[in-house]
């Protein structure tokens, strides 16, 4: 097999028009007969049967593995049947280090040929690398299982005390995304839990996702192909296998579930323009847009500016600190930007992305420092506070960014200081000319959001009406054109 795993998996769900994983979970009571024999028969039903409309097969090597050495034998023989062109996850749940690992990948891949395995994550990142070596041969991480109790360990705070900190199974999620360098990474995330697919493919826009808990575990089919569907209506396998299984027709019972899996992929693209818009925010993003109305950190009315005009619109970020959980949301939502920029801290503008940066640092474990407006006339007499080294590289944080002035002021501080600046996050880009005038120092400007974007997003939403929406766009033409 050539190529990159996930490369093999793409192609096979376009050409079979599926997101279908079909499992083979040959439990005992399901079988006439506590036999080898009816092990393979039962298997190989179901693969001749279920094939014209599986994206991929998952074998679970446990019910394999209970009939001993005859069961290994069949489970290679039941492999040897899945229609090449057809990915085979092998659902193992490996987790161990060194050379035990290797030997695990090694008996998963060589001894059974299978295309990709599931490998437990608790042992850290040297646990999984043997298993994504091979750029042909992938591993689906488990990351938020679909068992009741799953909770109990994967729901935790990695952040201390503060109970800021990223869930555990988040933290996953960002280390899938980091080992992914060879398109052969994919996560497990249950359809029992559509908030945390919601929030694991605001992390990782672009990796596969293995779904168990439709079915018999009640997982909800539409709430998690809404929750993780990519934008082009890829990323998701979905498994099924009891439902199928017990189903007195398995090919019927399959192409049932292909067919109710394609309607929701298709929902979107009959949706218009709203849908279209909808589809370009996350529905993390979602989360944080409908955040900032609610808490009034984004409003629309008659707002006298500084500058003496009167604005439609008001953004005060400030009130973020009054909103612990719309802070979080809003923390999370700068780790995807983050991960693609290569930086030793963060440096924070006083005052509203000071506790911005603090929600980040917590989230992402990014240590961060911050430019004093007065530089201290007393103890150390600090121009930066927090620990920093000279020649590091700084990612400069903010709420907004509008004509970027305050961003060159940190910007002269922090390279006075001897550190080196080559990009800047915020949350909001009011699109005043700030993208313009810091790439034209060499700078480059991020955003979460563009204002024009969120506007968008607002009237879609029935937020704000037609005619307010339009009198901010023309006031933010105006005050960009003078």
């Amino acid at each position: 097999m050539t190529g990159a795993f996930i490369e093999k998996l793409e192609e096979r769900c376009r050409r079979a028009n599926s997101l279908l994983c079909v499992g083979l979970d040959p439990s005992p009571k399901d079988l006439p007969d506590s036999t080898g024999d009816a092990l393979r028969q039962y298997c190989l039903h179901l693969i001749e049967r279920c094939a014209p409309y599986a994206a991929a097969f998952k074998p679970n090597s446990a019910f394999f593995e209970a009939f001993g050495a005859e069961g290994w034998s069949v489970l290679k023989e039941v492999l040897a049947n899945v229609p090449k062109d057809i990915p085979i996850i092998l659902d193992a749940k490996r987790g161990d280090i060194a050379s035990s690992a290797q030997a695990y990948a090694q008996a998963a891949f060589d001894g059974l040929g299978v295309d990709a395995i599931t490998v437990n994550p608790y042992l850290g990142e040297d646990a999984l690398l043997p298993f994504i070596e091979r750029a042909e041969r992938g591993a689906f991480i488990l990351c938020k299982t679909s068992n009741p109790g799953a909770n109990f360990l994967q729901e935790v705070r990695c952040g201390g005390e503060g109970g800021l900190g990223e869930l555990l199974f988040e933290r996953v999620a960002r280390l899938a995304g980091k080992l992914n360098q060879r398109n052969n990474v994919g996560l497990v995330a249950g359809a029992t839990y559509p908030e945390a697919i919601e929030r694991i493919r605001a992390i990782v826009p672009e990796m596969w996702l293995l779904v168990p808990g439709v079915g018999a575990q009640g997982g909800d089919l539409e709430a998690a192909l809404g929750a993780g569907l990519r934008r082009d209506g890829m990323g998701m396998l979905i498994n099924v296998s009891r439902s199928i299984a017990h189903s007195q027709n398995p090919s019927e019972a399959a192409k049932g579930f292909q067919e109710q899996i394609n309607q929701v992929r298709e929902r979107p693209r009959q949706g218009g323009s709203v849908a279209s818009l909808l589809l370009t925010f996350s529905p993390q993003l979602r989360r944080v847009a409908d955040g900032l109305l609610e808490s009034g950190c984004v409003r629309f009315g008659q707002f006298t500016l500084k500058s003496g005009l009167i604005s439609p619109i008001y953004l005060d970020l400030r009130r973020l600190i009054s909103y612990p959980s719309l802070l979080t949301e809003v923390a999370s939502a700068y780790l995807p930007i983050l991960q693609g920029l290569r930086f030793d801290r963060m440096a924070a503008i006083p005052y509203a992305a000071l506790p911005i940066a603090a929600a980040i640092s917590l989230q992402g474990g990014y240590p961060w420092i911050y430019p004093r407006r007065e530089v201290k006339e007393y103890g150390t007499k600090a121009a930066i506070e927090g620990e920093y080294h000279v020649g590091e590289r700084v990612v400069l944080i903010d709420d907004l960014a509008t004509t970027g002035g305050s961003k060159f002021e940190g910007i002269d501080k922090l390279t006075q200081a001897g550190l080196v600046v080559r990009d800047v996050v915020v949350l909001i880009d009011r699109q005043s000319g700030a993208r313009e005038a810091l790439a034209e120092q060499g700078y480059r400007l991020h955003s979460v959001f563009t204002l024009s974007g969120l506007l968008d997003f607002c009237e879609s939403q029935g937020k704000i009406n037609t005619q307010t929406c339009q009198a901010v766009r023309d006031f933010l033409q105006r005050t960009a054109s003078g």
